[in-house]
């Protein structure tokens, strides 16, 4: 990877994962290299073969948030240690404990701050949103110690200049929340040389919503690509790029969920570059969208890459879902069947922490959340306040506003130990949740306390 000739350079390794180069200074963004996050769901396709000794160069890497394409705890425990790792200095630390569990050296920057990291290389990194509970409210549900401080753990971008060249990382930010950020960025660097901006949303919609129809489901597909095209769109005529190049959330389902692939909205990136590149939206003589395959390079100075980019082959890549992929177990596979007074042992106190978190907020509502423990015992969770208890399958029928969560029971008793173990949010990207709602109203407020059900 390593070229020290050039000005600055962009490496592409997988999804968000690239490496910036100035010089003698290289910076690994948010190496996700290792197959199997989201407890064992995500691949990647191509496949890589990582070996952590060649990342050995490496000076400093970035960590843009917690989510595991990003945050990969299964590529950092292979790395050497001694790299410093430089993320936000986010109000929660979570992000920062975690990387810290595993040896490393954690450097926080505050938000908005160009530090200056070796040779003539800085770095800047922005909160995803600082603060607007006007927007952030409404989606997360914003509780006192984000209204007083500021940034929270939803993401970060960043921007990499060596004084010349200008490349800015928007990593998962949402357009919406992150205009301030970008509105920052644009003030103070004017000229962008070099966008890496995302095309697709992550998730389990539409493909775990077993409310919809497969063709609402395939509806809502279509309707998701577009949604992040136009997203990305939004950056690239905010930013006014030289270059562009669509990256991250770029993956594919293994094991038991391989079926789902072609229902979650995720473009191919070869469907996303002609997308760009045929849209009236963007000014295709000032803003050039670039696609590199794996370990390829983009260098600013030259505007040259290393190689021709290579389509890859649609067939090739399903044979390998069917035949390598499906094979493959999750995490939590190897892990014994729970009996059901090991679940209602753990509920009071997640229980407890779900109530915390829903008066912290202030949130009430007659929705219930039912989720399935056995075969045909399904814990009933209320949201105003008036307790929680199991009921029976036939019980079910009794509820007119409720969201209900099937998933498997080795799953729940992690997600119910704590997120040491599982966490709510990353078993629902990693799709291991199927939903039904009744009727089909997404409550925010109340995802966000569902992710405090744990003991």
């Amino acid at each position: 990877f390593r070229n020290p000739l050039c000005i600055m350079k962009i490496t592409y390794l997988s999804s968000a994962s690239v490496i910036i180069n100035h010089e003698n200074t290289n910076i690994l963004c948010d190496p996700w290299l290792v197959d199997g996050e989201f407890y064992g769901s995500w691949f990647h396709y191509p496949s890589l073969n990582f070996k952590p000794e060649d990342f050995n160069f490496v000076d400093y890497i970035y960590i843009s948030h917690i989510h595991p394409d990003h945050l990969s705890i299964k590529t950092l425990s292979r790395m050497d240690k001694k790299i410093p790792v430089i993320i936000l200095n986010y109000v929660d630390k979570f992000l920062k404990r975690n990387i810290e569990r595993l040896g490393f050296n954690v450097i926080e920057l505050e938000h908005n701050k160009r530090t200056h990291l070796k040779d003539n290389l800085h770095i800047n990194i922005l909160a995803a949103h600082y603060c607007n509970p006007e927007i952030c409210s409404k989606l997360i549900g914003c509780s006192n110690i984000e209204k007083i401080f500021g940034a929270t753990s939803l993401d970060s971008m960043s921007v990499i200049d060596n004084g010349k060249e200008v490349v800015v990382n928007t990593n998962d930010c949402p357009f919406e929340i992150a205009k301030s950020s970008a509105g920052a960025i644009k003030e103070y660097y004017n000229n962008i040389d070099f966008l890496l901006v995302g095309y697709t949303g992550a998730g389990p919609y539409p493909q775990c919503f077993d409310m919809l129809t497969e063709q609402e489901k395939n509806d809502a597909a279509v309707k998701k690509k577009k949604q992040f095209f136009d997203q990305a769109e939004s950056y690239v005529n905010h930013f006014q790029p030289k270059f562009f190049m669509p990256f991250a959330g770029r993956y594919t389902l293994g094991g038991s969920l391989t079926s789902l692939n072609d229902q979650r909205g995720i473009p191919e990136l070869e469907e996303a570059f002609d997308y760009f590149t045929e849209s009236a939206n963007i000014n295709q003589k000032k803003h050039k969208c670039i696609i590199l395959n794996p370990k390829n390079n983009f260098d600013i100075s030259t505007e040259k890459v290393s190689e021709p980019y290579r389509k890859n082959n649609l067939l090739e890549k399903a044979n390998y879902i069917k035949n390598v992929l499906s094979t493959k177990k999750f995490d939590f596979e190897n892990e014994p069947h729970v009996a059901l007074d090991q679940i209602t042992e753990l509920l009071p106190k997640c229980y407890e922490r779900f109530e915390y978190r829903r008066k912290k907020i202030n949130y009430n509502s007659d929705k219930v959340i039912l989720i399935k423990i056995l075969e045909d015992k399904i814990l009933l969770v209320t949201c105003d306040g008036t307790g929680y208890k199991i009921i029976s399958e036939e019980e079910k029928k009794d509820f007119k506003n409720y969201v209900l969560i099937e998933l498997d029971d080795r799953l729940l008793n992690l997600l119910l130990l704590g997120p040491k173990f599982a966490h709510w949010n990353n078993a629902e990207i990693g799709s291991h949740l199927r939903f039904y709602r009744h009727p089909d109203v997404f409550e925010r407020a109340q995802y966000h306390c569902l992710c405090y059900f744990h003991s």
